[in-house]
């Protein structure tokens, strides 16, 4: 499944790289991983709704 994050050094959507479930300080869920070209840490909040 691939991931598509925001990378701000980037500024561009790019595919998550290793993307690892967790959730916020409140409760959120989000996914952290990392960009395949610079390797900044890439994070999407929200849950991730999975295509059949």
């Amino acid at each position: 499944m691939s991931i598509e994050a925001y990378c701000v050094k980037c500024k561009a959507k790019k595919v998550m790289l290793n993307p690892v479930a967790g959730t916020t300080k409140n409760g959120k869920p989000l996914l952290k991983g990392t960009c395949p070209d610079c390797k900044t840490t890439l994070c999407r909040i929200g849950a991730v709704k999975e295509s059949k």
